[in-house]
């Protein structure tokens, strides 16, 4: 907002400074550098901020000149660049590749709405003779193979609470199938959207005898109480609390903490069960895979989540059995020197 010598006048005048009058027009123009030297001359007490503001107003350019930057030099693009920018054929040159259409392959089939299911078999022979517990100090306790649900769940995220659902659930047992054989059988249930969820949690149900005992790797802990948290709030009965449950972490710590860095199931597999993947997405970017897909992304991602929990399903049946070796072959070592 500018200010002009006739309102600084009237300011001056309502303010009480005795200097406020209308001065008589001057006959000839008082140089600037005149002028700047007068003031400077004055007292501070006649040097009031009205007169440092009037000096201001009245050495202002009126002008509306002002310097203006040269534009900056703009590169004059290639054409060649352009062409591919655009994707436009270039005289005498072959054509690019035409970009396939956005892959949203989900595997398996869909059974419900926006729920697929991812079924597999592994050939391998169902242990005949129930298996020993002892392994995980339940002394005298033995179950039956084909009794066993081996499970592992993904997840939007690693926090758990209510904001947290599974939109996988992988899930392995020994099964004698009429066309294939005798073999582990590999169960995955994925959801696409989340209105899916209900269906999903029915068709796990389902999966569930009164004799089905879980098996899991820190499931007790996470993958468990989280399912049991969906059910609630999905408002169905709760098909998880009454069934057993052999936890394959613990064990695992008592008989191998401090041989390698640390427990993961990863580890384990890897040292112990000589199990080696190939291009293994982590379980830590499962969730940004799922949500990728749902904003509209492509399933490569989405595919790899399915492949790592497939193969974590299959180790748990893996070390379930090494750990039931290890600790008979512990006791019959045992007999033999007490013997």
């Amino acid at each position: 907002m500018s200010l002009s010598l006739d309102k600084l006048r009237l300011l001056r005048k309502q303010a009480g400074d005795p200097k406020a009058a209308t001065p008589a027009a001057p006959t000839q123009q008082t140089p600037p550098a005149l002028m700047a030297a007068n003031d400077a001359r004055q007292p501070p007490a006649e040097r009031s901020v009205f007169a440092w503001v009037e000096q201001e107003i009245r050495h202002k350019p009126t002008g509306t000149a002002t310097t203006t930057p040269a534009p900056a030099t703009l590169r004059r693009p290639e054409v060649g660049s352009l062409h591919r920018l655009l994707g436009m054929r270039s005289r005498g040159g072959p054509a690019p590749a035409r970009a396939s259409a956005q892959d949203r392959q989900l595997p398996g089939n869909e059974i419900a709405p926006g729920l697929f299911l991812i079924e597999s078999l592994l050939p391998q022979p169902i242990p005949a003779m129930p298996l020993s517990l002892a392994f995980a100090k339940r002394e005298g306790e033995h179950v039956a193979a084909r009794d066993l649900l081996f499970f592992d769940t993904e997840t939007t995220g690693l926090a758990g609470g209510t904001g947290t659902r599974a939109f996988m659930i992988g899930a392995a047992d020994w099964h004698v199938c009429p066309q294939r054989g005798e073999g582990l059988r590999i169960r995955q249930l994925l959801m696409s959207t989340m209105a899916a969820e209900e269906e999903m949690l029915a068709a796990f149900a389902r999966w569930l005898q009164p004799h089905t005992v879980f098996c899991s790797y820190n499931g007790r802990s996470y993958d468990a109480p989280l399912l049991k948290t969906r059910y609630r709030l999905a408002r169905r009965a709760d098909p998880i609390t009454a069934l057993d449950h052999v936890d394959l972490l613990y064990p695992t710590r008592r008989r191998y903490r401090g041989t390698w860095e640390n427990c993961k199931l990863s580890t384990i597999e890897r040292q112990l069960l000589r199990v080696v993947r190939e291009d293994d997405l982590p379980g830590s970017e499962a969730p940004a895979a799922w949500l990728r897909y749902l904003r509209g992304g492509d399933a490569v991602n989405l595919r790899r989540v399915a492949d790592h929990n497939h193969q974590d399903v299959v180790t748990l049946a893996l070390l379930l059995q090494r750990l039931v070796r290890e600790e008979q072959r512990e006791r019959e070592t045992l007999a033999l020197v007490s013997g």
